[in-house]
């Protein structure tokens, strides 16, 4: 049974990774705090704190398999609702890890964002519900339900219904950024069950590093 070395980019709590198998993963987070609740999740992860994007350019040969959640904020509907607020580019990093991704990596790979207030720069995979995919592989998937009032809930109750929800949970309130909503770490992550989704579609190859 191969054993794919993934890298899972802007970890967050892992919701994506929660489900995964057959992989050695390595974990890269901005955040410590962050950082930590994953490490505690996910104990047998190597976890990396740092920046994710440089970390895919200086590492990404070590890896069969990639999956990045870069941030999402300066992409979401909500950029364009405060933008009489916030003047900010949108943070193209996105389409600098797709294209890298592309063009310079040997394995298999996916990236996921919201659904950007303006067309996509370049076209996705797949949409699924808010999420939408970059892949090199194709792949199905179903929408998750989601609670109700998932966007707007921003108190404790409403993080221990997320924390239900995805099966991740810990203590801590944590806010991420300048966001005291102890929900919205919780909001970020993709569900378990679509991570396992795509995950298990990937297709079998040949791994293109010796996993130990």
């Amino acid at each position: 049974m191969n054993v794919y070395k993934t890298l899972n980019m802007y970890a967050g709590l892992g919701g994506n990774r929660k489900k995964w198998t057959n992989c050695q993963v390595t974990a890269v987070e901005m955040d410590p705090k962050i950082a930590a609740v994953y490490k505690r999740l996910y104990p047998d992860d190597i976890v990396i704190v740092g920046d994710a994007h440089q970390y895919l350019l200086d590492h990404h040969e070590e890896f069969d398999r990639v999956w990045a959640s870069p941030p999402c904020p300066t992409h979401s509907k909500m950029a364009l609702f405060t933008r009489h607020k916030l003047n900010r580019y949108p943070d193209m990093s996105l389409y600098q890890e797709i294209i890298f991704l592309k063009y310079f990596f040997k394995g298999d790979w996916v990236v996921e964002n919201v659904v950007p207030f303006y067309a996509p720069l370049i076209e996705s995979t797949r949409k699924v519900g808010r999420h939408l995919f970059w892949s090199n592989f194709e792949f199905e998937a179903d929408e998750i339900k989601q609670p109700k009032n998932f966007i707007n809930g921003c108190t404790v109750s409403a993080k221990k219904k997320l924390q239900d929800w995805l099966g991740i949970h810990y203590e801590e309130n944590i806010y991420s950024g300048k966001n005291h909503c102890p929900a919205q770490i919780l909001r970020n992550c993709v569900h378990p069950d679509l991570g396992l989704q795509i995950f298990d579609q990937i297709p079998e190859r040949q791994l293109t590093t010796s996993a130990e």
